[in-house]
């Protein structure tokens, strides 16, 4: 018979020691939210994910006063929060990802539904609370890297510069989701077959350890955010082949200097070129081996690298004109496209017989 691990659990408070970790990571969630939210401040927030830290904070706390001070009253309110997480997850990737045709009150609603049915549930059928949850979690966590099928190019309306780093979050956040699911379903058997001797010590770590990654992914997935779109007179899109749609990508890079756009993401490239975004994302694919935020950093680099061989301009100043905005993100693209660093090429190309080529976009 299916266990009810959020009821259940009670029975164990009273051989629990006091342990303040809940609260630990209660506290450094909120840091974590004000350091997004004031990093944030210049662009349009990813409401979603910031909820998402701070429902963590929440549930942290939430089993803090249930395992710590025996407040049973939070076990009703738990698995309600537990089951808003893996929406809120999932609604922030999709930021990045799709403009949605729905509208927010309708996205509301539509995901608001989980949390829903587990507050029938605990009305109605409480054996059934821990199977919702895991199959919430599953399910999201699934929807989640459908999404992300694609790669980095299906971040459309996120900027380039942070695609990279922004997969490999939502990728984090989607594992922490299993992770989860897995932590309940361990409970549950503990709970059925072994009377709970485990259970505390997993329910203390394990479920805060991946709330803890599932935030802090969050966090990280929010330095990418779509940026407001200027209106831009574009022509009924046509149907191109690859090379004439790679042709019409250089051109936009080379005579206009679209990658010093720091916001610069698929989704607006392809309305400057009124050409379908999936067609520019499988023309660059095929014809180069590269997704699209690798092709567009590339002309970056090229240019950072004529820059660092022709002018004493300092790296940073350099690296914000060609369109990059955090150093982390220019060493790294600068390293894989010269494999070598931003004062080694500048160094190198003042010797000639030394210099390394550097690897432009095709």
């Amino acid at each position: 018979m299916i266990g009810d691990t959020y009821l259940r659990q009670s029975l164990m408070i009273r051989s629990m020691l006091f342990i303040p970790f809940p609260f630990v990571i209660a506290i450094l969630l909120i840091v974590l939210l004000a350091v997004v939210r004031t990093r944030d401040d210049e662009a349009p927030p990813n409401l979603p994910f910031q909820a998402l830290i701070l429902l963590g904070a929440f549930q942290s706390t939430l089993s803090g006063l249930r395992w710590g001070y025996a407040v049973q009253p939070v076990m009703y309110v738990m698995p309600v929060a537990a089951a808003m997480v893996p929406p809120l997850a999932y609604l922030g990737v999709s930021r990045l990802a799709r403009k949605s045709s729905l509208s927010p009150i309708q996205q509301i609603c539509l995901h608001g539904l989980p949390a829903g049915l587990i507050v029938v549930l605990i009305a109605l059928w409480r054996d059934a609370i821990d199977i919702a949850i895991v199959l919430t979690d599953v399910g999201y966590a699934a929807a989640i890297l459908l999404l992300m099928r694609s790669g980095t190019d299906a971040l459309r309306l996120a900027p380039f510069e942070n695609a990279g780093p922004t997969y490999r979050a939502i990728l984090f956040a989607a594992s922490a989701l299993l992770l989860s699911a897995a932590v309940d379903i361990f409970i549950w058997l503990d709970l059925a077959w072994a009377g709970g001797e485990y259970a505390l010590k997993v329910i203390t770590f394990g479920n805060l350890a991946a709330l803890a990654v599932l935030a802090a992914a969050a966090a990280a997935a929010s330095r990418s955010h779509a940026p407001v779109d200027r209106v831009e007179a574009v022509r009924p899109p046509e149907i191109l082949q690859d090379s004439q749609t790679l042709a019409a990508v250089q051109a936009l890079m080379k005579d206009r200097h679209a990658y010093r756009d720091v916001d610069l993401n698929l989704d607006r490239l392809a309305r400057k070129l009124a050409i379908p975004a999936r067609q520019i994302s499988a023309a660059i694919n095929r014809a180069t081996g590269k997704n699209v935020s690798q092709y567009v950093n590339e002309y970056r680099i090229a240019e950072a690298c004529t820059l660092l061989a022709e002018t004493d301009d300092p790296v940073t100043e350099i690296m914000f004109e060609v369109g990059f905005q955090t150093k982390s993100n220019f060493n790294r693209e600068f390293r894989r496209v010269t494999d070598t660093t931003p004062l080694e090429w500048r160094d190198r190309s003042r010797r000639p017989s030394k210099s390394t080529p550097v690897q432009k976009a095709d």
